[in-house]
């Protein structure tokens, strides 16, 4: 059976080194020497990389979004040649160049939720709508 013109979507791939670094008594912290000022924290390994991966993916659609060009992945030669980069470790982030179109929500809950919920945001280095994305991705995949 022959389908319409519509063309189906597909996702590329797009990897970029990202930086982890740990201080003594914080959390995990992910850096992009190619997309400064995108950083990501978790207070695990696994969190850590799971939020990364979120925030490079949001930087590269709000680039994508805005017509601007994304940057060619570094090597991690080059990279790591900056002394600046060498005290952290460098691990590959993939991304599907092609996210979900995110949708605004109306969301009710108690206002002390709402406040727990926030500071908890705020101590973690989350904005409210990432820490509740985050935490229906967990519970939709079993996971709380």
């Amino acid at each position: 059976m022959r389908q319409s013109g519509l063309k189906p979507k597909v996702s590329a791939m797009r990897s970029y080194i990202g930086l982890i670094h740990k201080d003594a008594d914080g959390d995990f912290g992910v850096s992009f020497p190619d997309f400064p000022g995108v950083i990501a924290a978790g207070t695990t390994l696994d969190d850590a990389h799971s939020v990364a991966e979120e925030a490079l993916a949001l930087r590269i659609a709000a680039l994508t979004e805005g017509g601007e060009a994304m940057p060619a992945p570094s090597t991690l030669d080059g990279i790591m040649s900056d002394p600046a980069n060498q005290n952290g470790i460098a691990f590959m982030v993939c991304v599907r160049t092609e996210q979900p179109k995110a949708i605004r929500v109306n969301v009710t809950m108690p206002e002390d939720v709402l406040t727990e919920l926030d500071k908890y945001a705020e101590t973690h280095g989350f904005t409210r709508s990432r820490l509740l994305t985050q935490a229906a991705k967990r519970l939709l995949n079993g996971a709380l």
